[in-house]
Order: C-alpha cells, then structure tokens, then sequence
C-alpha cells in the first residue's frame, strides 16, 4: 500500500496557515461557522508539507482515513480500468473537497494526484462527522457540498451527447466560473490541466482538443499562450458547436 504523503505529519516545518486567516474560508467548511464553531474545526485540521506535481495524495483501495480541502495548486481525480487506462472523472481547485467520493465507503474509490505543487488541509473523516453532527452550520455546508459535486457530476455526464464544440467551450465557461468565485479573473486564468488531460476528461483526443483551440483562437474567441487562456466572448464560445435556428 502506498504511502499517504500526510502520515508523516511533523516531518517538516508547520505552515502557519488557519481557518481564521485562510482568504479561502468563505467558500470552505468554515463558512457559516462562529468563532468557537472554527477553533472546533481548526483542532481537528492537520496540515503539512506541500505536495509535488505528479504526487498522489489518494490512491484508490486505500483505507479512508481523511477528507482533504485545497488550500492552494490544483489536482485530478481519475480511475483506472481493467486495463490500467486512466479516466479522469474531475479537476479540484482551492477551496474544493477532495475524497468526497469515499463517504460510506471503507476504502477510496478513486485516484487523486497533484497538477501542480499543492497544499491541502486534512481532516479526518471520523471527526468531521462527530463535528458535522454538533454544528448545524457544518452539517448544512457539507451537505452543500456534496449536492454541488453531484449536480456538477451530472451536468458534465449532460454533456457527453453534445458536439466537441459545446462540451469544450462549456469545460473553459465552468473554469472561467470557478475562478471567479475565488475572486480572480473570470476571462484570463491560467489552466493546471494540459490538453491531454482535458481530451481524457471531456472524452476526446488530445488532437482534436488542439484543433478546437486553435479554431476558437481564429474565431477570436480565446486568446492562449500555452497553459494561459483568455475568454474574449463567453456568449459566443457557449454557442459554438449548437445548431443554427
């Protein structure tokens, strides 16, 4: 079994990062949560080194032991089929939950891996539900979240019958979204993914991936400079690939 890279914790310096002084608090757990509400939470957090790129935080057969929330860097989550072909089933951004995916469940389903040098805030399972079941507010804020995740999971499965056009332009408008939310740019950001990892989770080929950036570059849609993309008309992107009435 491997490792988990947060087992070790204490092997390297704390990071001197809370819930109180976290910009990203109004979008994570401790959202409605008092102050003495936060300090339950904030004891029950561990924390420490960052993750590499390419280093798995969750592996799937692994027992649960945490749920993990994005502080900074970017990751995937993938299976593997019989084969050992990867299939990758999300991206996570700040602020986001990882390891949702194992609520009642002994052991992780799916694989999480880091796009980029990451930090995470683990919290174990067992004590988010016993703090879930004393703070109201907790309990409404992860139910929140585990409705988001599976409206957003059935949104991108809604998808899946529309043109290469469509389900591309809607993956950048939904990026361009979550981005906002953080309070960074809604039409410049710079992508975490590379476009092999897009054409695996959208459902098609790295070419034509690459052939529709290049087309909505042409149509002055986008503007892109390796992994940095600006949205030059979110209106017309979205009706890329629809049928004209």
């Amino acid at each position: 079994m491997a490792e988990n890279p947060l087992d070790k914790m204490g092997s390297s310096p704390p990071l001197h990062i809370s819930c109180h002084g976290c910009s990203l608090a109004r979008l994570c757990l401790p959202v409605s949560l008092n102050e003495s509400e936060i300090n339950r939470l904030e004891d029950a957090i561990k924390r420490n080194r960052p993750l590499r790129k390419h280093e798995h935080l969750i592996r799937a057969g692994d027992p649960v032991q945490h749920v993990y929330a994005l502080r900074s860097g970017a990751f995937k989550s993938y299976l593997l089929n019989p084969d050992g072909v990867e299939q990758i089933i999300g991206f996570h951004l700040p602020s986001e939950l990882i390891g949702l995916d194992a609520f009642g469940r002994d052991c992780y389903p799916s694989y999480s891996v880091a796009l980029d040098t990451s930090l995470v805030c683990a919290i174990p399972l067992h004590q988010l539900e016993e703090l879930a079941g004393s703070i109201p507010g907790l309990r409404k804020q992860l139910l929140y979240i585990l409705s988001r995740e599976i409206h957003e999971e059935q949104e991108h499965h809604s998808h899946v019958r529309e043109s290469a056009e469509q389900r591309l332009a809607a993956f950048l408008v939904n990026l361009s979204a979550r981005y906002s939310k953080r309070g960074l740019s809604a039409s410049s950001f710079v992508m975490p993914m590379n476009r092999s990892e897009i054409g695996n989770y959208l459902g098609m080929t790295t070419e034509t991936v690459s052939r529709l950036f290049s087309r909505f570059r042409d149509l002055n849609l986008i503007t892109c400079r390796g992994h940095e993309v600006r949205l030059l008309d979110i209106q017309a992107l979205l009706q890329q690939g629809k049928p004209k009435a």
